[in-house]
């Protein structure tokens, strides 16, 4: 719904009750919902031998459980609705496997298979899905490396080549904007100067 603008709520994506509750919220305030952008993610990184075993399990969580969270409280009302659209973020590592990046990769294959499976079941009730996949965007994404050397190698090459995060916005607004006939199922872009 253009124009207006509802209340913002600060929620965790790994939890299922909050992510209910802010489609509810939402729900109340509008009536329906139009689209789900389920974006939040974790990054850190490590080689596997470091058995970072924590920080695996809570990029599983917000990674992949928070897509399906996101998919189990909207879905049920664009399903009443017949219409909206799963917008759900992967990465270009979810397209490559590098070095350290094996558990988060892993979750991003995993958000691309999630939208694929979502798409093809949704159809009946003219839902939309589109799972798009950035490479270095300017985010907040690289400060959750708790790896020295990691965190350092990845920062630097943020500094260099990461993009301007309304070039995420941009590819959002390209994929909604389409006529209800047109489902955009998948945007992959990068920096220019990003080589993976």
């Amino acid at each position: 719904m253009a124009g207006r603008q509802g209340p913002r709520r600060r929620h965790d994506v790994a939890d299922r009750a909050q992510v209910q509750g802010l489609v509810e919220a939402a729900v109340q305030a509008y009536g329906r919902i139009d689209v789900m952008i389920s974006n939040a993610g974790l990054m850190p990184q490590a080689p596997l031998d470091r058995l970072q075993i924590g920080e695996w399990d809570r990029m599983i969580d917000v990674n992949i459980k928070g897509v399906l969270y996101g998919i189990a409280a909207a879905l049920p009302h664009m399903q009443r609705q017949k219409a909206g659209h799963f917008i759900n973020v992967s990465s270009v590592a979810g397209h490559k496997v590098g070095p350290g990046f094996a558990v988060y990769a892993a979750t991003k294959h995993a958000v691309r298979a999630l939208s694929e499976g979502l798409r093809q079941e949704v159809k009946p009730y003219n839902i939309r899905t589109t799972v798009i996949s950035p490479g270095a965007v300017a985010t907040e994404l690289p400060d959750n490396i708790t790896d020295p050397d990691a965190a350092e190698r990845i920062r630097a090459f943020y500094a260099k080549v990461a993009i301007p995060a309304d070039s995420f916005a941009r590819a959002v607004a390209f994929a909604i904007g389409q006529p209800e006939e047109v489902d955009v199922n998948e945007i992959l872009f990068r920096p220019t100067a990003q080589e993976l």
